[in-house]
């Protein structure tokens, strides 16, 4: 790790800091959002790299006074801090920044993982490695995984295991659940997982069988999906020429629809046919962006072995080359 960066929190090691940074490129004067505080590792950075301005977003009650408490080490000069903590979702990263008089920035950094904190408290139900209440929930409302676990039908629950898991014995384990709730409601991570285990072998890749119904369960109680969905349509919009995004993820279902977002924004999908109106509207709005990455950027190996939930990892990363092109008044 580049020594100009900030000690991490010891609970949170920020997963490809070092290439976060480099595409991200913070300087002086910017002002810059991280859209999944949660540690507030990328944060730090960023704020530590010049005199900058961070907007810090996120949806957990405790990454918020964690942002609280890391606020004062910040100062703005004026009495106040250069970093704002934005209590919500980043898929309406829009609205909150909008809220705050704020319609530009120069760069958006986003780590669609699970924090560190979040698998390590037992209580808030995201691992099997401990035993906790079946939760799930990154906000504390909503329902938790116990409850679509012990409601949801099993057609939906094998659906959500299938689509957002990755599952393919998604059905097995849905039969599982169901014959397993109708002795005892599921409230525990470990016997959820112990139930995914009795029709779920372990395979080549030494993954536990209960990983991929864990994921499935997490990203729907979270609308994850639908989260990086809105992120994605909204960011593009909120960055001032030069702006970069700069998005981590950590499997396939995330870097699908980063890889798709970005393409489609720097000209890279296929265009509609010529005959398609829609053609001449989407081509200078596609061209305002240049991609970073042509591939994936990956973490090194040395990252690897000291933390090997950078395994998965994939970083891209797009620059706005343009401001948007105004719109033209429709004659009269």
């Amino acid at each position: 790790m580049n020594a100009a960066f900030p000690p991490h929190d010891p609970g949170h090691v920020p997963v490809m800091l070092a290439e976060v940074m480099e595409y991200l490129a913070p300087r002086d004067g910017g002002r810059y959002v991280d859209g999944t505080f949660g540690g507030g590792g990328y944060a730090r950075a960023i704020l530590a790299s010049g005199n900058c301005t961070l907007w810090g977003i996120d949806r957990d009650p405790a990454a918020m006074e964690r942002g609280a408490a890391l606020a004062p080490a910040y100062p703005d000069g004026s009495g106040g801090s250069r970093l704002h903590m934005l209590h919500g979702g980043f898929g309406d990263m829009a609205e909150l920044l909008a809220e705050n008089a704020i319609t530009a920035v120069d760069g958006i950094v986003l780590d669609l993982g699970v924090s560190s904190y979040q698998i390590d408290e037992a209580d808030r139900g995201f691992s099997f490695r401990m035993d906790g209440p079946l939760d799930m929930r990154m906000a504390d409302t909503g329902p938790t995984a116990a409850d679509v676990v012990n409601n949801a039908p099993e057609e939906e629950l094998a659906d959500i295991i299938y689509h957002y898991g990755e599952e393919r014995m998604s059905r097995r384990v849905a039969r599982a659940i169901v014959a397993a709730r109708a002795e005892a409601p599921l409230l525990r991570t470990t016997q959820l997982a112990d139930v995914v285990r009795s029709v779920v072998r372990p395979d080549r890749s030494g993954i536990d069988p209960a990983t991929r119904t864990f994921q499935g369960l997490r990203i729907h109680v979270n609308d994850e999906l639908g989260q990086i969905r809105r992120v994605l349509e909204q960011a593009p919009a909120l960055l001032a020429p030069g702006g970069r995004l700069v998005v981590v993820s950590f499997h396939s279902l995330e870097d699908r629809l980063v890889k798709q977002a970005m393409s489609l924004a720097a000209g890279r999908m296929p265009a509609p046919s010529r005959h398609d109106p829609r053609a001449m509207m989407l081509r200078p709005e596609r061209t305002r962006f240049t991609l970073l990455t042509g591939r994936p950027v990956r973490p090194g190996e040395d990252e690897t072995r000291r933390n090997p939930r950078a395994r998965s990892a994939r970083l891209r990363a797009m620059e706005c080359t343009a401001p948007p092109t105004p719109v033209s008044e429709p004659a009269r």
